[in-house]
């Protein structure tokens, strides 16, 4: 009798002893990490995937250790250095079980029907996705997050919602590229001839401008002289002694003027006319003179270039005079 008593209490610490491991891991005591497993419940997953509950124990029948994986067979010495680190209480365990998930991960929604199906339309499937789970997102982001739990939670949402965003911007990657295929081939074809045709044309503009230039330069020379004669018409109409000659003045001044009248050089015919025009070009003569009085008149398009540039400084590491390197908490 004594023996089978001392049986009885060897067996019973050997189990009890068997749970130790997992006891102390969920008090965040992790003990040594073998090859060998230790008996407890646990959870594990595949990259950016759902976790999965795991469970190990010694099968005294079996003479070994056996393991569940989200209710699948698995080898316990496989998936226990892929879930040891990760202990999940007994209740939290049956509650994964149960399809409730884990209390710091958020539900998932409902998968639409026929969303396996080959013929299934990824647009309508990621929109019905995208519906539920906005309407789960918008319920938790009316509660102030007060618990780790809630904070990752959160974070895993919005991984969540970054991957879905990632799928729907493959789909439409994929379904806008035969339209790109067939865009480029379009602009491939026609770039030569369009090519072609405008540098031809360029250069004949560039043939023709230093005789153009030329015949503005004689043009110029004689609007300046009949300006002068139109003056001086005037001067002797002003000084006639008599009607006749000042009548005669006026007219031959009004004559000059009308030679003195800007005329543009320019050759071929009406719709297919190259002529001289004069265009204002800005020559920056002091570049830090003009930096200035651009930001001194709040020019937007000066000062969202050097913030772009002091955004780039700040990520190097090497600020510049009249910028300085602040830290700004956001969550990534």
């Amino acid at each position: 009798m004594t023996d089978t008593f001392q049986s009885i209490g060897g067996l019973s610490a050997v189990v009890v002893t068997r749970w130790a491991w997992w006891q102390e891991a969920l008090k965040g005591r992790f003990g040594p990490i073998h090859s060998e497993p230790n008996q407890g419940y646990f959870r594990t997953r595949k990259k950016d995937g759902p976790w999965e509950p795991v469970a190990i124990w010694w099968d005294e029948e079996v003479g070994g250790w056996l393991a569940y994986r989200n209710g699948r067979d698995v080898p316990a010495d496989e998936i226990w250095t892929w879930c040891c680190r990760n202990p999940i209480t007994h209740e939290a365990y049956e509650k994964a079980m149960a399809g409730g998930g884990f209390d710091d991960e958020p539900q998932q929604a409902a998968a639409p029907v026929g969303h396996n199906s080959a013929d299934a339309d990824p647009f309508e499937a990621i929109k019905i996705e995208l519906a539920g789970e906005k309407e789960m997102a918008e319920s938790f982001l009316k509660s102030e997050v007060k618990t780790q739990a809630q904070a990752d939670k959160a974070g895993i949402w919005a991984k969540r919602m970054t991957d879905l965003a990632k799928r729907a911007d493959n789909h439409r990657v994929i379904e806008k590229e035969p339209h790109l295929a067939a865009s480029r081939e379009v602009d491939d074809k026609w770039r030569d001839p369009i090519a072609d045709a405008k540098d031809f044309a360029n250069k004949l503009k560039r043939h023709v401008e230093p005789f153009l230039i030329s015949e503005k330069r004689k043009q110029e020379e004689q609007q300046r002289k009949a300006r002068e004669e139109a003056e001086r018409q005037r001067q002797q109409a002003a000084e006639a002694e008599s009607e006749e000659q000042r009548v005669e003045a006026l007219q031959k001044a009004e004559q000059a003027e009308k030679q003195a009248e800007t005329r543009n050089a320019s050759a071929g015919r009406t719709g297919a006319r190259v002529s001289v025009r004069v265009e204002k070009v800005g020559a920056v003569t002091d570049y830090a003179k003009a930096a200035a009085a651009l930001v001194a008149m709040n020019h937007k398009d000066i000062l969202t270039v050097i913030d772009t540039l002091a955004q780039r400084a700040a990520k190097a590491g090497m600020p510049f005079d009249g910028m300085e390197v602040r830290e700004q908490e956001r969550v990534v």
